[in-house]
């Protein structure tokens, strides 16, 4: 039994259009989404390298 609530991440290769779409082909709904920077130390100093985004996806009862 799938489990009903999974966090999906928006991998680097993929637009936010195209996690949306896995989401769905995998039968789960957006409910909700964060948003998280992702740091690398850089002469002693984190510096921002990207913009991690993940949603929420809701099990669509069938």
């Amino acid at each position: 039994m799938a489990k009903k609530t999974i966090w999906f991440e928006v991998e680097e290769t993929e637009t936010i259009s195209d996690c949306l779409a896995r989401m769905a082909k995998e039968g789960y709904a957006p409910v909700g989404r964060k948003e998280e920077p992702l740091f690398e130390m850089k002469n002693g100093e984190p510096t921002p390298i990207r913009q991690i985004i993940k949603f929420k996806g809701n099990l669509i009862e069938k």
